[in-house]
């Protein structure tokens, strides 16, 4: 009687990074037309350099020509990956813009080191979706609208209340995320957090945020959507 192997399924094989920064740039492509030229003069400036101080630190010296030149490329290569990641970043966004629960999937997938928030809002208005999340760092604690500030504006101003209550002096800031013209871009959320003056120390970030989580948050509302899987909105 012959014996039966057991075949287990094989995991599908990862791509591999180039693959991977292809289909980054094919996606960033779609909805950044000009991806592709800041790409090229990421490449091309440093390089440009590089033979530039080649020529003028070490005219006639190969050996310093060819290391000046690889300097040159690598640099190049370092700028196109940053380009690549924050054009990509930001395409990724635009996709959901507009969209209720976006402010969610930023601070649970790109708030920098140092800062708390929850994809979940504090505060929500069930009918225009419109809503409020807090977020809490060196900077102190961040209380962020969702929708236009005419809407939003009552809301920020009860969050700020209830954190007045509960922690005194801690510094309270507040940030737009909407179709206002001078709402925060949705990409540029994180970064905009980051450069809050700091007013706490590490040790009281965390006490902070654990007084502020202490408060609970019953709301029945759905998390955040993930930019990375949102699907592109069809035209009308």
């Amino acid at each position: 009687m012959a014996r039966s192997k057991d075949k287990t399924p094989r995991k599908p094989k990862e791509p591999g990074r180039l693959k991977q920064m292809w289909q980054v740039f094919q996606m960033t492509r779609r909805y950044d037309s000009k991806i592709t030229l800041f790409l090229i003069l990421a490449f091309l400036v440093p390089v440009a350099l590089g033979l530039a101080l080649a020529f003028i630190f070490s005219p006639g010296n190969v050996l310093s020509l060819v290391l000046w030149i690889v300097a040159g490329v690598l640099g190049g290569v370092l700028a196109m990956l940053i380009i690549l990641g924050r054009r990509a970043e930001k395409a990724a966004y635009s996709q959901i813009e507009g969209q209720p629960g976006a402010v969610g999937a930023v601070l649970r997938s790109s708030l920098k080191r140092g800062w708390v928030g929850s994809e979940m809002p504090v505060a929500v208005n069930g009918k225009t979706q419109d809503a409020v999340y807090r977020a809490v760092g060196r900077g102190g604690v961040v209380l962020i609208s969702e929708g236009p500030r005419s809407r939003t504006a009552r809301m920020i101003d009860d969050e700020r209340r209830k954190v007045a209550k509960v922690l005194g002096n801690v510094a309270v800031t507040t940030i737009s995320v909407g179709p206002d013209e001078d709402a925060v871009p949705l990409h540029k959320l994180a970064r905009r957090l980051t450069r809050i003056k700091p007013t706490l120390t590490k040790a009281e970030v965390l006490a902070v945020n654990n007084r502020l989580s202490s408060l609970g948050n019953a709301l029945p509302i759905p998390k955040g959507v993930d930019p990375f899987k949102a699907r592109p909105q069809r035209g009308r």
